[in-house]
């Protein structure tokens, strides 16, 4: 099977070890990945703002960077969304038929659980993470995607782990992408409860698949001194005994975020 990475201008900006981590991951369960160095953004922050035709030219590069692949991975509920529900909606409104042949000839992009677990079939993927981790599932995997406890049935076989449960879980973190600048107020309330809830759970980290969701929750943890850390999911489930991803070789931590990252070359 041919594999690409979709990592995300987001991930590839500010959090490439999330990146690096899927790859890893991914390699240690026999997949080959390739990473498709045209790739650039989904587009979802200007569709979701009400510039669909600025889209257009974002959705022709994806189609094409990843034309002639079986299946893409992102670790990235939101932008899996942005390609799977409204690729095709930006196509439409482009009026370009070619374009809308090459939307529907993109290969299947999956959230990395749903991959893990759906195409791969494995729960235990040889992970080793001994810290208290709680498990935050982002709006988009859960009510776009549909994921369900994909993500959970990964974390319960990770070895060491002390999964917990989040109260609320299900209640958004108040992100939504342009939603806390156009609402902010709003969107520093639905966080604060969330925060309250990740407390409440005597974590030591918190996980959620979305990078995006995770810089927000963790911006306030990082303020309030709480000493929680948030990873990706994709980190702690690349974590093995020998050596821990999240801590390998990486010289400039991210004060709020609580793990390291390497400048990308």
């Amino acid at each position: 099977m041919r594999i690409a990475l979709f990592i995300t201008c987001l991930n590839d900006t500010l959090f490439p070890a999330t990146g690096r981590a899927v790859v890893t991951l991914l390699e240690r369960l026999g997949c080959r990945v390739d990473f498709p160095p045209e790739q650039t953004c989904c587009g979802q922050m200007h569709f979701n703002t009400g510039y669909q035709r600025d889209c257009v030219p974002l959705v022709r590069r994806f189609a094409e960077a990843f034309a002639g692949y079986e299946a893409v991975i992102t670790p990235s509920g939101s932008c899996a969304a942005m390609v799977r529900e409204y690729h095709g909606r930006v196509a439409e409104v482009s009026g370009d038929d070619r374009l809308s042949a090459a939307v529907r000839d993109t290969p299947r992009v999956y959230e990395l659980s749903e991959f893990l677990v759906d195409v791969l079939g494995v729960t235990d993927v040889g992970a080793y993470f001994p810290h208290r981790v709680t498990y935050h599932p982002t709006c988009h995997s859960l009510r776009m995607l549909g994921v369900g406890d994909r993500p959970l049935s990964l974390l319960r076989a990770v070895r060491g782990i002390d999964l917990v449960e989040l109260g609320a879980a299900d209640q958004c973190c108040g992100f939504g992408g342009t939603f806390a600048l156009k609402n902010a107020d709003t969107s520093v309330a639905m966080c604060t409860d969330k925060v309250r809830h990740v407390l409440d759970s005597g974590a030591e980290v918190l996980c959620a698949g979305d990078n995006s969701c995770l810089m927000h929750i963790g911006g306030a943890l990082s303020r309030l001194r709480t000493g929680v850390r948030v990873m990706h999911l994709a980190e702690i489930l690349a974590s093995t005994e020998k050596r821990p991803v999240h801590g390998a070789e990486e010289p400039s931590p991210a004060p709020w975020r609580g793990t390291e990252r390497t400048k990308t070359s």
